[in-house]
């Protein structure tokens, strides 16, 4: 998959819902609450016990309906377990040059982390679909939005911090996506079995992405 179908996939709902710390015997009932909430990008990380298998799992039984990923890939060694597991794209919280060399050769599509403006620029030279602005939370919207201004042809995502209330104005302020994990990947709940506050906690998201929405 080439840059453009990467961006293609994330620009349908502006969402990659990220799964950290999510118990294998939940994965099947927390994908079909997020797709019954409207999201349809998954990013497993692989500092999850059992992501390889559960990055498999999902291909297997939800693979035409959901866009899986792994996160948290820190190095080549990393990315080849991403690979292996058969991850449709790579997400990095760093910014690693041969990672992205790699995927950009394989054409897997890659968003790498990255702070500064250097580095933005650094990651998107090697071969970027976009770039992750890492950590949105502390850098903030405003951060976000004076990157804007030389850095404007680079696809950015953005991962920390988001929520309801926010999610419009980071695509409003120049971010192809964003990233959420805790806020609607809540362990407590999915623990408890509460998939149904899952599935209304990402219609509420996906309702106020659904303006900047693009279909196939």
């Amino acid at each position: 998959m080439e840059r453009e179908q990467g961006l293609a996939e994330i620009n349908r709902t502006r969402i990659i819902a990220i799964l950290r710390g999510v118990r294998e015997s939940d994965i099947d009932s927390l994908a079909g609450a997020l797709l019954a909430g409207g999201i349809t990008v998954l990013e497993i990380t692989l500092n999850t016990p059992g992501a390889p298998d559960m990055i498999r799992k999902l291909q297997s039984s939800y693979g035409d309906r959901l866009y899986i990923g792994a996160g948290t890939v820190l190095d080549s060694d990393d990315l080849q377990v991403a690979m292996d597991a058969g991850a449709s794209f790579i997400v990095t919280p760093n910014t690693d040059e041969e990672v992205i060399g790699r995927c950009r050769d394989a054409g897997i599509p890659i968003f790498p982390g990255a702070m500064t403006p250097t580095e933005i620029v650094r990651a998107w030279k090697a071969g970027a679909t976009a770039v992750k602005v890492f950590p949105s939370a502390s850098l903030g919207l405003g951060y976000i939005k004076e990157l804007q201004g030389p850095l404007k042809h680079i696809p950015m995502v953005a991962v920390g911090g988001v929520s309801t209330e926010n999610i419009a104005d980071f695509i409003r302020g120049g971010c192809q996506a964003v990233g959420i994990g805790g806020y609607v990947i809540n362990l407590k709940e999915i623990e408890a079995g509460n998939f149904a506050w899952v599935t209304e906690r990402a219609s509420q998201l996906t309702d106020k992405t659904k303006p900047f929405s693009e279909s196939e």
